[in-house]
């Protein structure tokens, strides 16, 4: 569990850093867009009041609080699950980056009254109209990590038997 700790704290921290300088520092939210290796990748203010990809964008403070509440509990069913299954260092830092990540963009959340989004990627002619963050990275390698390291308890009650 101290791996889930270690990296759910630097998940959060990259996160809100990277949010501080671009937007704050380097004064995107003014600009709105910065080009730094056109089309791959381009900073592009955002403010999402919905999910990944500004879906369920109601922008209303019920939904942004149901938001907030479904994080919470999502994290905390993470935890436990973590709590009750003996899994692998790198299970563990799966876990601390999906954590962390929703963590970050629930601080968000709270702090502006939606996530501040500001990475855009472009490729190969397709233009790429949504916005996302360093939090959304994590949240995505976490599931994923866990998708693939977490232990199979059905698998492991079989062998068992």
């Amino acid at each position: 569990m101290r791996w889930l700790s270690i990296s759910a704290v630097l998940a959060f921290a990259v996160d809100q850093i990277s949010k501080y300088v671009v937007i704050h520092m380097m004064e995107l939210w003014r600009l709105r867009t910065i080009d730094i290796l056109p089309p791959v990748l381009n900073f592009r203010y955002g403010e999402n009041r919905g999910i990944n990809f500004g879906l369920f964008d109601g922008g209303s403070d019920a939904s942004r609080w149901l938001l907030v509440g479904l994080a919470l509990l999502i994290c905390g069913l993470v935890l436990f699950w973590c709590w009750r299954s003996k899994m692998s260092v790198w299970a563990y830092a799966a876990a601390g980056l999906l954590i962390g990540g929703a963590l970050a963009n629930v601080f968000d959340r709270l702090l502006y009254g939606y996530v501040l989004d500001f990475l855009n990627t472009s490729c190969c002619g397709i233009n790429n109209p949504f916005v996302f963050n360093l939090a959304d990275v994590f949240i995505f390698a976490g599931a994923l990590g866990l998708v693939f390291l977490a232990p199979d308890d059905k698998k492991a009650a079989k062998k068992g038997q």
